[in-house]
């Protein structure tokens, strides 16, 4: 398989973030081999959403690292990841991944 590396990195990951999906696939039992996968999916009324998963590397993907974390993105789906930040919140009241758009 030809591996895709990317010299634009359509996602950024804030620091936040990189230690949780660091901390995720070393203590979670994420396989060897396996990236950060960052996609959207379709919702109701024609609403879009992003998706953070862990998978191989296919075919269809391009791959690049940010900050030593592995990411696969589907290649039709970059154009709309493009500007997309990942963070990490940790507060008394919400503790998850959100997703920060730049709007154009």
């Amino acid at each position: 398989m030809e591996v895709r590396k990317m010299s634009l990195e359509p996602v950024t990951i804030t620091p936040k973030a990189v230690e949780e999906v660091k901390n995720i696939m070393s203590n979670k039992g994420i396989p060897e081999g396996y990236a950060l996968r960052i996609g959207i999916k379709g919702g109701g009324c024609g609403a879009m959403g992003y998706m953070l998963g862990f998978d191989q590397l296919k075919d269809s993907d391009i791959s690049y690292s940010h900050h030593e974390v592995p990411i696969v993105i589907e290649k039709k789906h970059v154009m709309y990841l493009m500007g997309l930040e990942v963070d990490f919140i940790e507060d008394s009241e919400e503790r998850g991944f959100c997703f920060n758009k730049e709007e154009s």
